[in-house]
């Protein structure tokens, strides 16, 4: 099958990114080696430490620096549940780029704030992500902007693809990731990086049981849709699968499964045991990830992405407490 990007790509993303910011840390903990168990020795890598706090601000500055001078001047309109806002509203100041976010109503407070304090005019509308994505469609046609899609954009996958690309450029003795699926842009970038890197290397997707839609496509074959998506793990609250990232994930990713909200809040408490730094729902759920997969993972080398550190106050008390 085709890809929708090469390692070409993620390079050129590497190069548009790096004025703006740094390569991520990555990390080991022993302490976390040993809550894990099996052998098992877990590479962190610290998206959570990032401008916005989270991995989405390399794909909204891939996206906004590779634009036309003509397209930076209609604008750019995307739907998120937050990082993706976040990251696209991050760049958009950069770039002096006018930027629309459509999130739905309801949605974490704390990362509305922080988009419209980047610069960016906040459309609350819909139910959940898949209808403000309707909204922000409907925004792109009626006002001739730029559509700054979360997943089904080239230049945003290229960079997400650099979150792996530097990881193996930094430990090429990895046996394995173990990757959060909501869109699928960072699964999909691990798989490009490492097939040009190391083909040998075993990627694992995982998602919230409550946002099953790509897991059930992905076992199916078939492309599916839910009817709803309901998980804390705001990153990960998708009821459909996307053209740019499905065919991926089907070649590349060596296994998929499904987690409660309860393990991936449980993850969330281990991470910031031993990491001593935020992590949200979707950050965790690759850690969550590695917990069930413990005995197909046993004596390996394995990474996770820790994606993101924007958890809203009321969720944070939530799994401090074991309400979740």
């Amino acid at each position: 099958m085709a890809f929708p990007i090469s390692m070409q790509d993620v390079r050129a993303a590497q190069l548009r990114i790096a004025p703006f910011m740094p390569p991520s840390p990555l990390r080991s903990y022993p302490e976390l080696d040993a809550e894990v168990g099996g052998g098992i020795s877990v590479y962190v890598k610290h998206e959570n430490f990032n401008p916005t706090g989270a991995f989405k601000v390399r794909n909204g500055l891939s996206f906004m620096a590779a634009l036309t001078a003509e397209q930076r001047e209609r604008g750019v309109v995307a739907a998120t549940r937050g990082n993706h806002g976040l990251g696209m509203a991050y760049a958009g100041r950069a770039f002096g780029v006018k930027t629309t976010i459509c999130v739905p109503k309801g949605n974490n407070p704390d990362k509305n704030a922080g988009m419209i304090a980047l610069g960016a005019t906040l459309i609350e509308e819909g139910a959940d992500f898949d209808e403000a994505l309707v909204v922000a469609a409907r925004l792109v046609s009626e006002h001739g902007a730029v559509f700054g899609h979360s997943t089904d954009d080239p230049q945003v996958l290229a960079g997400a693809a650099t979150i792996s690309a530097e990881i193996l450029d930094e430990a090429p003795h990895l046996d394995a990731m173990v990757i959060g699926v909501g869109g699928g842009s960072q699964a999909v970038g691990a798989i490009v990086a490492a097939r040009a890197l190391k083909p040998s290397l075993q990627i694992y997707g995982v998602q919230s049981q409550g946002a099953s839609a790509a897991h059930d496509s992905w076992h199916s074959g078939e492309r599916m849709t839910t009817a709803q998506a309901t998980t804390f793990a705001d990153g990960l609250a998708t009821r459909a699968t996307y053209d740019a990232t499905f065919p991926v994930l089907r070649e590349g990713l060596a296994g998929f499964i499904v987690v409660p909200d309860a393990a991936i809040a449980e993850a969330c408490r281990v991470l910031m045991r031993y990491t001593h730094s935020m992590v949200e729902g979707a950050a965790a759920v690759g850690l969550a990830g590695v917990m069930a997969l413990r005995d197909k993972l046993a004596g390996k080398r394995v990474a996770i992405i820790l994606s993101g550190a924007n958890i809203d106050g009321d969720t944070l008390r939530r799994v401090v407490n074991r309400e979740l």
